[in-house]
């Protein structure tokens, strides 16, 4: 008996895989965003045990195409415009398929010189794509949240007199508390970040954002100058371009001041705006960059490729090798000057993620990608526009890319005491999201801005056209006047 499946059927199977994919994202825009299933649901219809004995491959495909496939939230739907809207695009889904059949782990290079060789390239094509300087060296992990991680790891192994990656922190009470600093805007990963690396939550300081919520490089200065006072020590600063609420850039040339002043490392979490650095009018928008220490950018926020795809970029790829690489007898090789991915992290397995990127960057070149955020871009502009010309609702930060934050007002006349009014304007917002997630044509997400709830609408999906922020923000001014009371 065969191993493995025939593969005449394992054939069989891949072409209705491609029909089946190829249909749902050509037809994904005709179902709801949301699946209408409740908690529990999707397991109640599985079964709670293993088969014992095979089942054929259609049987399996049948089940995925009436259990799985109306039952997910539809993130390759031109209305997904919650959190970041992503896509997963033709020749990125072409690129995972090509490497989960080819299943290497490109842990070593001699375990997959081509996975090895690919990722080092297209990093090196996305850097030069950013207009970010040669000494930068890159490599893929998973999500930001891991590259945030390896960053900061790498952060506190250059720190001088440390000696974490030998000693570690723990029971050593010569070494002062290590502090991070990042905004109050900034994505929860430095948080969690703080906490695996045995900082301790304690010692994330969250520094004050100005009115366009960017960091302030005068708090962030009295943070640092308190702390050391206080006989703590500082560590690293994460600057966010693209902070995940409003997508604002904080002010990385004052912050790199600062961290040059005080030998502090400075990580740039881009995952969301740094590819938009590839559009040289963008990338005016977020100077400084090259003056980082570490940047993490996300081609699977807005670079069209399927999840996961995190690139860190790191100035110092000798000192990321000296925090991570520890080489066991059975993964020692003798190969002279080659890359060894798996000293770059944690992480031993590695996928083949720079399949993918490849794919996409060639598929659409460097200019269709210039294109395309370029128009996203526009229409956040022009939605935007409609918000702040309709006296029913007000734009709630600016627009530097293709995120728009907005609320809906209450007129005048329904407006309650000034003392209430805060909380009344927060429920109408609250029910009005409601509304719009469970009409089904869209999805967006929210967020709290100046104590305010606050829409949050991200365009970034490839099929996400005029006429579906034509069709929302109908949806929108129709709901929001149902809801005035």
């Amino acid at each position: 008996m065969s191993q493995d499946l025939p593969t005449p059927e394992f054939r069989a199977a891949m072409h209705r895989v491609a029909d089946l994919l190829a249909d749902y994202l050509e037809g994904v825009g005709e179902r709801p965003v949301l699946p209408g299933v409740a908690p529990g649901e999707v397991a109640a219809r599985l079964p709670a045990a293993p088969p014992e004995g095979p089942q054929p491959l259609d049987v399996l495909l049948d089940d995925y195409q009436r259990l799985i496939e109306p039952h997910v939230t539809h993130w390759n739907h031109p209305g997904f415009l919650a959190y970041f809207a992503i896509t997963g695009s033709a020749p990125g889904i072409v690129g995972e398929a090509l490497a989960a059949g080819l299943n290497v782990n490109a842990m070593l290079w001699r375990t997959s010189p081509a996975a090895t060789e690919l990722e080092e390239r297209v990093c090196d094509w996305l850097r030069q794509m950013m207009g970010l300087p040669p000494e930068f060296r890159g490599h893929i992990n998973d999500t930001a949240s891991t590259s945030t991680l390896v960053a900061l790891a790498a952060a506190r192994h250059r720190a001088p007199g440390l000696a974490a990656r030998s000693r570690g922190l723990a029971g050593r009470p010569e070494v002062p508390p290590l502090v991070l600093y990042t905004s109050d805007q900034a994505h929860s990963s430095v948080d969690k970040a703080a906490i695996v690396l045995g900082l301790g939550h304690d010692q994330v300081r969250r520094v004050a954002s100005d009115a366009e919520f960017r960091m302030r490089p005068d708090a962030l200065a009295a943070a640092i100058a308190a702390d050391r006072a206080a006989g703590r020590r500082p560590l690293a600063v994460v600057a966010t371009v693209g902070t995940t609420s409003t997508t604002s850039v904080d002010p990385v040339p004052e912050i790199a001041d600062l961290c040059a002043e005080h030998g502090l490392w400075l990580h740039v979490d881009a995952a969301y705006a740094g590819v938009a650095a590839i559009c040289p009018e963008l990338r005016a928008r977020m100077p400084g960059l090259a003056r980082a220490d570490s940047i993490g950018v996300n081609p699977h926020k807005w670079l069209f490729t399927p999840v996961d795809c995190s690139v860190l970029l790191v100035r110092d790829v000798a000192n990321l090798r000296a925090a991570f690489a520890l080489v066991p007898e059975y993964l020692r090789t003798d190969e002279p000057g080659v890359t060894n991915l798996m000293d770059l992290g944690f992480q031993l397995g590695r996928r083949f993620r720079a399949l993918k990127l490849w794919m996409v960057i060639r598929a659409f070149g460097v200019e269709g990608l210039r294109e395309r955020l370029r128009e996203h871009c526009a229409m956040a502009r022009e939605l935007a526009a409609r918000i702040e010309a309709d006296p029913a609702f007000e734009l709630a930060a600016p627009v530097p890319f293709s995120v728009v934050c907005f609320r809906a007002r209450l007129p005048a006349a329904a407006a309650p005491a000034p003392e209430d009014a805060g909380a009344a304007q927060d429920r109408l917002n609250e029910r009005l999201l409601a509304r719009i997630n469970a009409a089904g044509p869209f999805f967006l997400s929210h967020t709290v801005l100046d104590g305010r709830y606050t829409l949050h609408a991200a365009i970034g999906n490839l099929r996400t056209t005029r006429r579906h922020l034509d069709d929302l923000w109908q949806l929108l001014s129709r709901s929001a006047a149902e809801l005035v009371p």
